[in-house]
């Protein structure tokens, strides 16, 4: 796969610096027992992987937000060649129904620094918070380029990456992650293929160096498709948005959507369940 449109046990939660609002549990107070604030919790279970076009695609999705609402957010980037360029489609993999997002842009042969990349982020209206975690993103990810090459961070020219269509990935997914703002957010354990990986430095082997790079100090588990199935900008998205890896959470429901990315796995299950909801605990 040469660029970021793939898709890709429990145990103990591995935490990351996470978001979680530590004030978000003031007490209720009054007569009887004491109750905690309604804790917003996401989790994802990436059966088949994860990508940064199935991450927003799922945000989007659990905040009910259509295309015509994507789209202007999407224009916060300031740059005028991408307007109306994101669209999230019903998709069905062996008759199960989903959805899925597509950024469609003509091909581009920009090679950004990661310097350019952070100029873009601070030159749009994006919400603060939005800004300051795409920034994260795309640091994780030149930092990890850097190790992979043996070269400076602010040496590092993205190529799938630096593209606009991944800079949308990137930015929205931070953008709806701010605006859902959970309490919690928790992932299941990555599933890993072997098998090769086509992009600009020819066949490599999957899981993808930058990849990883990324993967310490995260919970992995066998997946028995071949190829890509996490990509470089859905492990760091997971990591500047604070993820946990564990089991599903306890929680109480809310609303639920089956994602696919670009990519179909032969003979292996397809798709990333995302889920929102709340948990009271008692104190």
């Amino acid at each position: 796969m040469s660029h970021d449109h793939t898709h890709s046990h429990g145990g103990e939660h591995t935490h990351f610096h996470s978001h979680s609002r530590e004030h978000a549990c003031d007490h209720i107070h009054g007569h009887g027992p004491k109750f905690q604030k309604e804790q917003k919790i996401l989790c994802i279970r990436p059966q088949s992987g994860l990508s940064g076009d199935m991450l927003l695609c799922g945000l989007a999705c659990l905040l009910n937000i259509d295309n015509a609402a994507m789209n202007e957010r999407v224009q916060s980037l300031r740059r005028p060649s991408l307007e109306n360029c994101l669209s999230i489609t019903d998709k069905s993999v062996n008759h199960i129904a989903g959805k899925n997002a597509e950024v469609s842009l003509p091909h581009e042969h920009a090679h950004r620094t990661l310097n350019d990349i952070l100029t873009i982020i601070e030159a749009s209206a994006m919400p603060q918070k939005a800004k300051e975690l795409a920034e994260k993103t795309f640091t994780l990810l030149a930092e990890a380029e850097a190790q992979v090459h043996g070269k400076k961070t602010e040496e590092v020219t993205f190529h799938e990456v630096g593209a606009l269509d991944s800079i949308v990935d990137i930015c929205m997914a931070c953008l709806l992650f701010a605006e859902l703002d959970p309490d919690s957010f928790v992932c299941g354990a990555l599933p890993l293929a072997d098998g090769v990986i086509e992009c600009r430095h020819g066949l490599i082997p999957s899981p993808a160096p930058a990849v990883l790079r990324l993967l310490e100090g995260v919970s992995v588990c066998a997946f028995q498709g071949k190829g890509e199935t996490v990509t470089p900008t859905a492990i760091a998205l997971l990591k500047s948005l604070g993820a946990e890896f564990g089991t599903w959470p306890s929680m109480n429901i809310e609303k639920t959507v089956l994602v696919y990315g670009g990519k179909t796995f032969e003979n292996a299950p397809n798709g990333s369940i995302f889920a929102l909801g709340g948990s009271f605990c008692a104190q």
